[in-house]
């Protein structure tokens, strides 16, 4: 009879942020389910967390959550870290890899308001907080009147902010609040058709060492197809535009039947403009290198549509 080794323990590596350490949690249990073992956590202060007076494209973009983690990844002070896969830079650094995508909760925005039903129902002139600029244009797109100021800080502190009068309204993503039991909180629920959420919105993403075998094969366990060709594809789209926090973008695939359903956008930062790609494909063979191709064709196009000056203007300068 076969003799079960031990799986090695693993370190996990978080943000220290409540959500953050929720979505390490729930991997950690997921490995711990799987091998029986317990998965130790460490937290870090990251760039990102420390910027709270500024939007993150002010301060260079995506990889402020995820520099410190790296670091730690490459120092082997942790083994594998977890992140919003929204948080993840489209390029990992040099001997980091993607490797296990193991949870997506419902990608949509929430709208959170103590004064409207929905976005619609607003006052003239309403005052919207949000630190993304994806949020800032496609609210301004279905609504030039408002007025957008940013808005930072944990989903706590921003439901906090909310109930202060600071502002009218503001969006979060309804993941993060399952994630916290934090639902209850939700005024209305986004329709994707008017408000594509971030590429990769909703899924946990596993970073580990590039040549750490065995860590990659136990991550490989516990990743999801479905949510892996999903992201695929979202993540191809945010590459072909070269995506930063500056770029105000949004994409969402749906898996339905062996079919790729895809849609995708990217705006001006003040909602005067929008170009965006919606369609259907069939998977092949390679269903995460078709994903990702097809991601990337509907990125080229729109950048072809949008035309070059205009794009690097958008990674360059935000706007």
């Amino acid at each position: 009879m076969a003799v079960m080794l031990p799986t090695p323990m693993i370190k996990l590596g978080s943000r220290g942020s409540p959500l953050a350490l929720a979505q390490s949690h729930l991997v950690a249990d997921l490995l711990a389910r799987l091998t029986g073992e317990e998965f130790p956590i460490e937290s870090f202060v990251t760039s990102g967390d420390r910027i709270a007076d500024r939007r993150l494209q002010d301060a260079g973009g995506k990889g402020l959550f995820t520099k410190e983690l790296d670091e730690a990844l490459l120092d082997r002070r942790i083994d594998a870290a977890i992140h919003s896969l929204k948080d993840l830079p489209t390029l990992m650094p040099d001997g980091i890899v993607l490797a296990a995508i193991p949870s997506r909760e419902d990608p949509r925005d929430a709208f959170i308001s103590p004064k409207a039903a929905n976005l619609m129902a607003l006052p003239k002139g309403a005052v919207i907080g949000t630190a993304s600029l994806r949020r800032q244009a496609q609210a301004l797109y279905l609504r030039p009147d408002l007025k957008v100021v940013t808005l930072r800080g944990s989903v706590q502190t921003r439901l906090r902010r909310m109930t202060e009068g600071v502002m009218d309204a503001t969006f979060l993503a309804l993941a993060g609040l399952q994630r916290l039991g934090l639902q209850q909180h939700v005024t209305a629920l986004i329709d994707v058709e008017d408000m594509p959420p971030a590429p990769g919105q909703g899924a946990l993403a596993i970073t580990c060492r590039a040549d750490d075998v065995k860590t990659r094969e136990l991550l490989a366990r516990i990743t999801v197809l479905e949510f892996e060709i999903a992201v695929a594809a979202e993540r191809g789209f945010l590459h072909a535009l070269d995506g930063s926090c500056r770029t105000p973008m949004g994409a969402l695939t749906r898996l339905n039947n062996g079919m790729l359903h895809f849609l995708g956008e990217v705006l001006s930062p003040d909602g005067a403009e929008r170009w965006r790609r919606e369609e259907i494909m069939a998977l092949g063979g390679d269903p995460c290198g078709d994903a990702a191709a097809f991601g990337r064709r509907l990125g080229q196009q729109i950048r072809a549509e949008a035309g070059e000056t205009f794009i690097k203007s958008l990674e360059q300068r935000g706007w």
